[in-house]
């Protein structure tokens, strides 16, 4: 039976993390993985994720999946793909199927990072072809570049409703509704703004009657839902489509751990059923650790830094490292994490309705029940600013930890300070030199350079798009406001691409200049 110092159930971005670490400190670590291709979620992650530089910020999903199968390749740790651990057993033994054959493996330490599943609803049709889940249409566009479908109902209002969403348009996809039981928006508003300004209507205090079809979707039909989620009869809305896309929540995937006798607990604010673990990963079990959303459900920039902490910490619990070493590198990973977990989307806010920023300032109620802030309430944020010629406008109006547009300037024209979730401000007596590089950063898509008045009667907006095809310089065609509706006609009057933005480019429109302030998306007429 082959031995290993650590073994890791899972290849993605916290069993990766997590092996980098412990292999970096001299282990021999093995990766089961049952999937063909390692990485996990990262590789269907074509955003730009959130934090700071610490955390990748403005890094795309599957870049940060290359750069740690690199770094786990010069470290040497081992990933072996098509590789399903059915079992976990006492003395650390991991029975894995590979191809047509068991396995037994022991493992001197366990660190257990298999994610989570996604959840499903039932309804009338929910069985029929074109019933899928968000990961699973993730998986089809970014991994095989296959449409999920052509016209396609979003349910589910989180973030990976919404980034789904917003990709699925960026597949040629329509997307023609985006329905969510709750009361308001359960992601961040910037995801839920650049969906909403492409045109897309959310539907809050909604959710799906029934799936029409035969054989396959046709149609959907929903309805809205009163206090207690029953249908309120006179409200039902019917919409053509071939798709029902489904994200409604995660649950963590800690069978292995209930199998091998870990102390667990049912805890909704984590996802579900969880192993009982301190803050480093540290279950029941002497030397088996979890790390990601397998001990409670959080985003991929989490998982990543739980598996740093899993992995130093089974390092020292093999005597690869003093104590010393683990606590000077989880203190530091310790205060990256705590920065994630702060602002209005914080574990201890989950389900609390959050009516005032950090700043003191109101919180859009259009933009949770609506997807985007109204035009009489985006003047409130601090950095939605007035300038001659052309600045920066900011429309970041959540808490949420991200800092990217405050390193990308360098002119220096904005700044969050210190605290990471702070709103973004627009130092005064800063001069903008339209270098874009604050547009592209923006993970969020929720900054844009105005010039307010061009002297002709008209004003420009430079916007950042991800839509193919590119619409070339003097397009025709109309811009939308932040609800999706036509403000006024609009010409493209350059388009910017470069490394540096990472694929995102800078689209810069002209309209009159009374819509300066309104005019947030381009669509081509002509």
């Amino acid at each position: 039976m082959k031995r290993y110092d650590l073994i890791i159930v899972g290849a993605g971005p916290s069993g990766l993390s997590a092996a980098v670490e412990a292999a970096k400190r001299g282990m021999e670590v093995v990766v089961f993985d049952e999937n063909e291709k390692p990485g996990g979620q990262l590789f269907k992650q074509i955003h730009k994720f959130f934090g700071s530089k610490e955390h990748r910020a403005k890094v795309r999903g599957f870049n940060i999946g290359k750069q740690l199968l690199e770094e786990a390749a010069e470290a040497g740790v081992k990933v072996v793909l098509n590789a399903t651990v059915i079992g976990l057993y006492q003395d650390k033994e991991v029975v894995v199927k590979i191809g047509e054959e068991i396995h037994h493996y022991k493992g001197d330490s366990v660190i257990i990072a298999t994610g989570a599943a996604e959840n499903m609803v039932t309804f009338p049709g929910w069985t029929l072809p074109g019933v899928i889940g968000a990961g699973a249409a993730q998986t089809m566009m970014n991994l095989h570049g296959v449409k999920p479908g052509k016209k396609v109902l979003m349910l589910g209002s989180g973030n990976v409703g919404l980034v789904v969403s917003f990709q699925l348009m960026q597949c040629g996809c329509e997307v023609v509704a985006l329905v969510d039981a709750a009361t308001r928006v359960g992601g961040y508003g910037v995801h839920a703004a650049k969906v909403a300004r492409t045109g897309v209507p959310f539907y809050l205090s909604h959710t799906i009657v029934e799936a029409e079809g035969d054989e396959c979707v046709t149609g959907v039909t929903i309805a809205e839902v009163d206090s207690s989620f029953k249908f309120i009869p006179g409200t039902e809305k019917h919409f053509d489509v071939d798709t029902i896309c489904l994200a409604v929540g995660l649950s963590p995937m800690s069978q292995l751990l209930k199998m091998a006798g870990a102390k667990m607990e049912d805890n909704p604010k984590r996802g579900g059923q969880v192993p009982i673990c301190d803050e480093y990963g540290r279950t029941s079990l002497p030397g088996v650790f979890v790390a990601g959303d397998v001990s409670g459900i959080e985003e991929a920039s989490s998982a990543m830094i739980e598996g740093r902490m899993a992995g130093i910490v089974a390092a020292e619990y093999l005597g690869y490292t003093d104590e010393d070493d683990m606590n000077r590198n989880v203190e530091s990973l310790e205060k990256a994490l705590d920065g994630l977990r702060q602002g209005m989307f914080a574990p201890e806010n989950r389900g609390k309705l959050v009516e005032k920023t950090e700043e003191g300032i109101d919180v859009s109620m259009n933009l949770l029940k609506k997807g985007y802030v109204a035009d009489d309430e985006i003047e409130r944020y601090p950095g939605v600013t007035h300038k001659v010629g052309i600045h920066p406008v900011m429309e970041c109006t959540q808490n949420i930890p991200c800092n990217p547009c405050q390193d990308a300037c360098p002119k220096k024209c904005i700044s969050i300070g210190d605290n990471i979730t702070s709103l973004p401000i627009v130092v005064p007596e800063s001069e903008c030199i339209n270098c874009g590089m604050c547009v592209a950063s923006c993970s969020g898509q929720a900054i844009f350079l105005v010039d307010e008045d061009c002297g002709d009667g008209t004003a420009t907006v430079t916007l950042p798009y991800e839509f193919l095809p590119l619409p070339k310089e003097g397009a025709k065609g109309i811009a939308l406001g932040r609800n999706g509706k036509k403000v006024c006609d609009a010409e493209v009057v350059n388009v910017r691409s470069a490394k540096a933005f990472d694929k995102t480019n800078l689209l810069t429109m002209r309209v009159p200049k009374e819509y300066a302030m309104k005019a947030r998306f381009f669509r081509a007429t002509v």
